[in-house]
């Protein structure tokens, strides 16, 4: 089957912005290889939210719940445990960006930038306009919402009554990639990633930039080859943040200086995951890819999956889980990048970032079922 990729990307012209897409190149994406299977996985319960459109969801969990959305607008809070259907609500409006929560607060964002803020127990607190259309997902804590929106403005809003806290506007290059780029809320500061390749620190209280440091630099002689953005969402681990960009580099920062303990150069337009001994990664191409958490060394690189539009990885276990375009999960073993196991699902790509949450690992498919899987 041949694959077409199309990477979408936006272009700032006088205060608008503008969609284009690059010239389609189709890549063949790898066959499936056929292993003994070295781990036993079961699916533990499974729930539909709604399909994805146009836009990247991932859950969250707060509390032993967890929280999903829909493009239709559907919102849905689940025991992680069973799977059992606490609520679900209508939004009453198309939805553009997955949920924001802490153990008080669920926030999600609809179309034009209509930002949402609920109560646990699915009641509307308020609403307001952010200043344009949201991808990213919300974060939320110290008593703040945080919102980064397409024209690269990053807000906060009162957890209590929907006022605009501060705002950081940062400028936008001429050409980005149309992603979820994300944030996340540590140390008393939210680490932001934007496009241009730049990880910022500000302070949560004030917005005050704390640091900034680049994760890719843009090079070459167009603008096409310029492109250097943040993918996926930051992730904070100890003293560390890491972090992840398009045509740039794998790299992780000191949390309160901002000064890069390492980078390997690796292009990837998802996000990466952590663990107490290594950082992983899938780039461009489809190798998952495994590198030593304190020094960068890399340990390992598995090379096929190539082109099979991967998800997010995320550390589970002894194993590293990824999702392929067509449902598959593939586990793999975070020592050495062997397969150790691989599940179906419904068919349907992940394209958020996958969580564990206890004995669970948790999959949105754009289909939009909530897929958690254990082991045996």
């Amino acid at each position: 089957m041949n694959k077409v990729i199309k990477l979408l990307f936006c272009v700032a012209l006088v205060g608008l912005t503008a969609c284009s897409s690059t010239k389609e190149t189709k890549n063949i994406p790898a066959a499936l290889v056929e292993f003994k299977s070295m781990m036993s996985i079961r699916q533990n319960w499974s729930v539909n939210v709604g399909n994805s459109g146009d836009y990247v969801f991932s859950p969250v969990a707060v509390a032993g719940n967890v929280y999903g959305a829909s493009a239709n607008g559907n919102l849905i809070k689940i025991n992680v445990n069973n799977g059992r259907e606490i609520w679900q609500i209508k939004v009453g409006s198309q939805l553009t960006a997955g949920v924001g929560a802490d153990a008080n607060t669920v926030v999600v964002v609809g179309e034009k930038g209509m930002l949402y803020c609920y109560e646990v127990d699915g009641k509307l607190l308020w609403k307001t306009q952010v200043s344009s259309e949201v991808l990213s997902t919300p974060v939320v804590g110290g008593g703040l919402i945080i919102v980064r929106s397409i024209d690269n403005h990053i807000a906060a809003y009162d957890v209590t009554s929907g006022k605009r806290r501060w705002l950081v506007e940062r400028t936008l290059p001429s050409l980005f990639l149309r992603s979820a780029i994300g944030m996340v809320i540590a140390d008393n500061s939210v680490f932001v990633g934007l496009p241009g390749g730049k990880l910022i620190s500000l302070t949560l209280n004030s917005g005050s930039v704390r640091w900034e440091s680049s994760v890719g630099e843009p090079k070459g002689a167009t603008e096409l080859e310029r492109v250097a953005d943040v993918s996926g969402v930051p992730v904070v681990i100890g003293s560390d943040v890491c972090a992840s960009a398009y045509q740039g580099k794998v790299s992780c920062f000191d949390i309160k200086t901002g000064v890069m303990r390492w980078g390997k150069t690796l292009s990837t337009d998802k996000g990466l995951s952590v663990d107490e001994r290594f950082v992983f990664a899938v780039d461009d191409k489809g190798s998952v890819n495994g590198f030593g958490k304190t020094s960068g060394i890399s340990v390992w690189k598995n090379d096929k999956l190539a082109y099979r539009s991967l998800s997010s990885p995320v550390s589970f276990g002894q194993a590293v889980a990824v999702a392929d375009y067509v449902g598959y999960i593939h586990f793999l073993s975070r020592e050495d990048g062997v397969f150790l196991a691989r599940v179906s699902t419904d068919g349907s790509p992940v394209l958020g970032s996958p969580i564990v949450v206890g004995a669970n690992v948790i999959f949105q498919t754009k289909a939009g079922n909530l897929i958690a899987f254990g082991i045996n």
